[in-house]
């Protein structure tokens, strides 16, 4: 095999791996041992994994690869926040942001696509049109090149693009950190985030375990049809009863986001229209100040509101967490690096594809 044709490890489940090990007359449990020197000790070379033979290794490297990522671009703002810019094979980039958490943890924010689709009238990434679906090694790659600055505690798929409208490559990059000889995270230090693509969260629901977010951001149709498009073809009605089947286990939530923006959807009569809406939901409300970027004509609210929307929400037994925004900074905001460095090189934003 050339170089180009050589098979990316990080874009394999356990199941591929040792199909692919089974081919080459190996053992099933020889995938594990590939896995653990891959994920638990973050080896790049067969060379290295030196409890393989070496007639395995050289076979294997004739077969297969094992990507490893540099980020072109690193930004670190004051609070301890860290954007990665990842620079793809076919040229496209991606963003990963590190978010430092309470007692020296961290969660990663990772990407699903370059670009996306959906063209939230908020969102910086939906200006650049869905140029392509990422693979499952680009997915997890993100992982593994933050770990190299530290443990991760929780991953968020909240990054570039709709994890939804990747499904498959999605699901199987969950089912790769999700490997206990690998990572090993477990469903609920992983949440993905969806705008709110119906079937495919029915869909996600029957295939793997993993913490739901759904990005709400309006408690009327009207609203919600201006601000995200996806809720002309599936309305909150369908998008609320997709969340009151999802499969949960006990004490877990499904989280709403909702983004306050000042004259918007950040009025007392919002707050009284969302805990109608979440009625017989398991759910947390997690409200996000509007981040403000070049370009845009909404405003961040006023603190004022944003106390009063929570403290209804509150008052009505909900679990209301004001999240405070991080990286300000710095281009820390889904597309922020990205619509910087391609204004600098004078690049335009890709076609939309809705496919």
């Amino acid at each position: 095999m050339t170089a180009g044709t050589l098979i990316d490890l990080k874009n394999l489940t356990l199941n591929e791996l040792s199909a692919l090990l089974a081919e080459m007359g190996q053992k099933p449990f020889r995938a594990k041992q590939v896995i653990r020197w891959i994920y638990g000790r973050g080896v790049t070379s067969f060379a290295d994994m030196t409890d393989l033979s070496k007639e395995f290794r050289e076979a294997l490297a004739l077969r297969a690869t094992i990507s490893d990522w540099q980020p072109e671009v690193v930004e670190d703002s004051r609070d301890g926040t860290r954007k990665y810019l990842f620079r793809l094979t076919d040229g496209q980039t991606i963003e990963t942001v590190r978010i430092p958490m309470e007692v020296e943890r961290a969660t990663l924010c990772i990407s699903t696509q370059v670009g996306c689709a959906m063209q939230c009238s908020f969102c910086l990434t939906g200006t650049f049109g869905l140029v392509r679906n990422l693979e499952p090694g680009e997915i997890v790659n993100q992982v593994c090149a933050a770990f190299k600055d530290g443990p991760i505690n929780n991953i968020v798929l909240m990054g570039m693009g709709e994890p939804l409208h990747n499904l498959d490559n999605v699901v199987k990059a969950l089912q790769i950190l999700f490997l206990d000889d690998g990572f090993g995270y477990g469903a609920r230090k992983v949440t993905l985030s969806t705008s709110g693509l119906v079937p495919q969260m029915r869909e996600l629901g029957q295939r793997i375990r993993v913490n739901l977010a759904v990005s709400l951001n309006a408690t009327t149709d009207a609203v919600r049809d201006q601000l995200m498009p996806i809720n002309r073809r599936y309305p909150l009605k369908e998008l609320m009863a997709a969340c009151r089947d999802y499969p949960l286990q006990p004490r877990q939530r499904i989280t709403f986001e909702y983004i306050l923006i000042r004259g918007i959807n950040d009025t007392p009569q919002d707050a009284k229209r969302l805990v109608g809406l979440l009625h017989g939901v398991k759910a947390k409300v997690n409200l996000i100040p509007y981040n403000e970027h070049e370009g845009s004509s909404f405003q961040a609210p006023t603190d004022e509101s944003i106390e009063v929307f929570q403290t209804y929400l509150l008052s009505r037994d909900i679990v209301a967490i004001r999240r405070s925004s991080k990286g300000q900074d710095i281009s820390a905001a889904c597309g922020q690096l990205k619509g910087k460095l391609d204004k600098a090189q004078g690049l335009l934003p890709a076609p939309v594809r809705n496919d």
